[in-house]
C-alpha cells in the first residue's frame, strides 16, 4: 500500500539508492510513476506492506517501509531489488553499487568511486566540512537527522 512518506513513522525502514548522474524530467515523471505502481502492490506472505518514498536531489531514491503492521520479508526485498534492478536496465543507470559515494560541491552533487574520493581526501579537494550522503542510514528518524551531513559525522570522516 502506497502511502505518503511523510506519514511514515520515524521507526519506518529505509533504503537509500543513489543513482550515478541526475534523472532528466521525463526521467522523473516515469520514476514516480513506476516506484508508485511498485509500492502500490508491494506485499510480504500476502500482506499489504504500508510504504512511501521520495526522490532527492533528482538522484537519490529513497523507499520508506512502516514495520508496524507487516515488515519486509526476504521475498518482498528480493521483490524490491529487482524492481530497482530494472530501473537501472530501463535508464541505463547504477542504483546498486555501494562503493560509491555522492557528496556535495556548493549546490552541485558529486558522484565518485570510493577509490577517487579517497584521493580527493589526500589531495585535500575534499575536506571534515564537505557534506556528504551517508546512506548507511537505516530508518526514518536517521535519514532525516545524518543523512546529509559533513563528511566529519559520518563514515566517511576517515577519507578526509
Amino acid at each position: 500500500m502506497l502511502v505518503d512518506f511523510e506519514s511514515l513513522p520515524d521507526t519506518a525502514r529505509i533504503w537509500i539508492y543513489q543513482c550515478n548522474r541526475s534523472f532528466s524530467s521525463e526521467e522523473l515523471e516515469d520514476v514516480n510513476k513506476a516506484l508508485s505502481q511498485f509500492l502500490e502492490q508491494w506485499t510480504a506472505h500476502g500482506s499489504e506492506l504500508s510504504a512511501g518514498f521520495e526522490i532527492k536531489y533528482k538522484r537519490f531514491l529513497v523507499i520508506g517501509l512502516d514495520q508496524s503492521n507487516a515488515g519486509a520479508s526476504g521475498c518482498s526485498i528480493d521483490a524490491s531489488v529487482h524492481f530497482i534492478q530494472s530501473l537501472e536496465q530501463k535508464y541505463g543507470v547504477e542504483l546498486m553499487d555501494r562503493m560509491n559515494v555522492s557528496f556535495k560541491q556548493g549546490e552541485y552533487v558529486a558522484y565518485k568511486s570510493l577509490k577517487d574520493f579517497k584521493k580527493m581526501g589526500k589531495e585535500k579537494a575534499i575536506s571534515k566540512n564537505t557534506i556528504v550522503f551517508n546512506n548507511l542510514v537505516t530508518n526514518k528518524q536517521e535519514y532525516l537527522e545524518h543523512w546529509e551531513v559533513p563528511a566529519s559525522e559520518s563514515w566517511h570522516s576517515r577519507f578526509v
